[in-house]
């Protein structure tokens, strides 16, 4: 017979996996910053309200470092200046250290300003399988009332996708014309293969019958958008969390292991970019996601950002 098992043992490997999984969320929400997938602020508000939760149990010193371009000798300089020790947790932070560091965190890292106006050409954005696509058909099902802008493209189709419904599928020549004879309203080249744009006659003649039209386009489309017609609403769509947006990519089953890699990395560009935009919506929940962009073509609702 073996030697039988005591309480004490039992609740220590308890304990143990318990310090695994603390780990673990703790190592997820720095690589959340890292990548830019949720903001300084919103880590530092949450382990200021719950200082008991994974945020609040993160040291400050792992915080700062997980910060972009934040090394240790720059970690050391701003706990210095803040005057917050460095075995101090950021949940565990006294009221005035909290005030200090979250001003410190807005002129280092200034939030986006949502303008007050709206406009009625929306332009929908964000890092490769957060679900563009999937939160456009969304809006395409369940509000006709809005214009789904069809882009070219010079990719092939992927299973499912239809000519003239999720993109028109042209040929390298037909898109150097569409360039050169001034049709398309932006274009760029993603992820160094293929090319992208998006047709200028449906959009105008749309906006000029008053309707609103949606643009789901990446992020360099979303910027020349931004130059040839500066009222556009600009929105950024995220994932919940850098795990997530890597599951929806491998799940997808449409990329090979070089071309993943080689849109994650573009994916930590565009997420460094998110500041550009009007508005950040999470994609947690595809149909919530769908409603905050079409409340964001009126002007008295409040989408959850």
């Amino acid at each position: 017979m073996g030697e039988k098992r005591t309480v004490p043992e039992v609740d220590r490997e308890a304990a143990a996996r318990r310090a695994v999984q603390m780990r673990r969320a703790r190592a997820a929400v720095k690589r959340d910053l890292a990548t830019r997938v949720v903001t300084p602020q919103q880590i530092a508000q949450q382990a200021f309200a719950e200082p008991r939760s994974v945020p609040g149990s993160l040291r400050i010193t792992d915080f700062l470092t997980a910060l972009p371009a934040i090394g240790a000798g720059k970690r050391d300089r701003i706990l210095q200046q803040l005057s917050i020790s460095d075995v101090k947790r950021l949940g565990g932070l006294g009221r005035r250290q909290r005030h200090d560091l979250l001003e410190w965190l807005d002129e280092r890292f200034p939030p986006a300003a949502p303008r007050d106006n709206r406009s009625r050409l929306l332009v929908l954005a964000g890092p490769t399988a957060v679900g563009k696509g999937t939160v456009a058909e969304k809006i395409r099902q369940e509000h006709p009332d809005i214009v789904l802008s069809v882009s070219a493209t010079t990719r092939a189709p992927r299973p499912g996708e239809t000519d003239g419904v999720h993109y028109y599928f042209v040929s390298d020549a037909e898109f150097d014309r569409l360039i050169a004879d001034n049709e398309l309203l932006e274009y760029a080249t993603v992820h160094n293969r293929h090319r992208y744009g998006t047709p200028r006659r449906p959009i105008e003649e749309a906006l000029a019958a008053g309707k609103t039209v949606l643009l789901e386009i990446d992020l360099q489309g979303a910027r020349q958008v931004r130059r040839a017609e500066p009222s556009a609403t600009l929105i950024f769509l995220l994932p919940p969390s850098w795990d997530e947006l890597v599951q929806r990519l491998v799940g997808r089953g449409t990329e090979d292991a070089e071309e993943r890699a080689r849109r994650l990395r573009t994916a930590k560009v565009e997420l460094a970019s998110q500041a550009e935009f009007d508005y950040r919506i999470v994609n947690a929940d595809v149909a919530a996601a769908a409603q905050d962009v079409v409340d964001l073509s009126t002007d008295s609702a409040q989408p959850t950002i």
